[in-house]
């Protein structure tokens, strides 16, 4: 079996569940990758078929997209040949996390693709989303549009929904507190950042930013440059995470049983509705940072408040079900 899987490149949550599922689709047939966007930091260990431009957004500064810089790295015309000379027929199964590219290459080749993503999830009228609709419930709809779907999400709100992927390597850390605090929030410029966390309660922060390729220190708190295992390893061993209104960060550190913050990203309608389902398992959220951030910030150091998940280890279920299920209903040959 020939299978292609086709991954969303903006942000790490995509290919970081990705490094979880490529080996276990290794198992049923021969492998392709496809990895389109631009704002990533983690990579993954096998090698790419295909590396396209998409078509995602850059993080800014102040708490949300830059659009300016956003609109200055869209490319609808490569975009446009991506789509209409991407070769798909040779697949068996095209797997799609997000991506749109191969997403839209099916529909114009007419072929079948499945969802295996958080996004598609909102597919669901039962998945939680503010009250008043917003234009991005288009993107949820037509971005990546797939034929199949199967979806993660923090609770189980439809019956093609699954709680998070937990990657083995966070299920094997062992959690320890040193009472540090962890803050990972992408679309703050760690300076920014810096100007409030000082003000706070005085604890170790531990500032994971886009924007720095060396480490540095001022007062308690400390600044580092993206990196997968340092970053785990301040997870692990952390008080609490702050973080912005992504997804799989938040559940891992849900699942090691640390505190939570989210700060959703302005403007960002998914992390809006993420952060609103965390909230309902009683996560605290914020929406943004000013003034009353400190104040907000000391209240949570202070709580010792730690919500309880349960988010089993079925990763390897879902893809062996997803691969068995469409096998027999004829969208892969056998």
């Amino acid at each position: 079996m020939k299978i292609l899987y086709a991954i969303q490149g903006t942000g790490n949550g995509h290919i970081s569940r990705a490094r979880e599922i490529v080996p276990l689709l290794q198992e049923y047939g021969e492998v392709d990758l496809l990895i389109s966007g631009t704002e990533a930091e983690v990579s993954l260990s096998q090698p790419l078929k295909y590396r396209l431009h998409g078509f995602s957004f850059v993080f800014g500064t102040k708490g949300g997209v830059d659009n300016w810089a956003t609109y200055k790295l869209m490319n609808l015309r490569q975009l446009w040949r991506d789509i209409h000379s991407l070769p798909l027929k040779q697949y068996d199964l095209i797997i799609n996390d997000f991506e749109p590219v191969s997403a839209w290459a099916c529909c114009v080749q007419k072929l079948p693709s499945v969802s295996l993503s958080h996004q598609c999830s909102f597919i669901s009228k039962k998945t939680p989303r503010p009250a008043k609709w917003n234009y991005a419930e288009w993107l949820f709809k037509y971005y990546s549009p797939t034929t199949h779907h199967i979806g993660f999400h923090f609770e189980q709100y439809d019956n093609f929904i699954h709680t998070p992927v937990i990657r083995s390597g966070i299920r094997q850390l062992t959690p320890t507190n040193k009472g540090h605090y962890t803050v990972y929030l992408p679309a703050y410029d760690d300076k920014f950042l810096l100007k409030y966390l000082k003000q706070t309660r005085n604890v170790e922060w531990q500032v994971f930013s886009k924007r720095q390729k060396e480490a540095y220190r001022e007062g308690n708190v400390q600044i580092f440059p993206v990196n997968n295992d340092a970053f785990n390893t301040s997870m692990a061993s952390c008080e609490g995470l702050l973080t912005g209104g992504g997804f799989e960060g938040p559940a891992e550190a849900l699942f090691l049983k640390k505190k939570v913050l989210m700060i959703p990203m302005t403007g960002q309608y998914e992390q809006q509705c993420n952060a609103l389902a965390a909230s309902r398992l009683g996560v605290p959220v914020i929406d943004t940072i000013n003034g009353a951030f400190i104040d907000q910030a000391n209240a949570w150091i202070d709580d010792p408040k730690r919500v309880e998940v349960f988010f089993p280890d079925e990763t390897g279920l879902i893809i062996d079900n997803l691969v068995k299920q469409y096998a027999n209903s004829g969208l892969i040959s056998a």
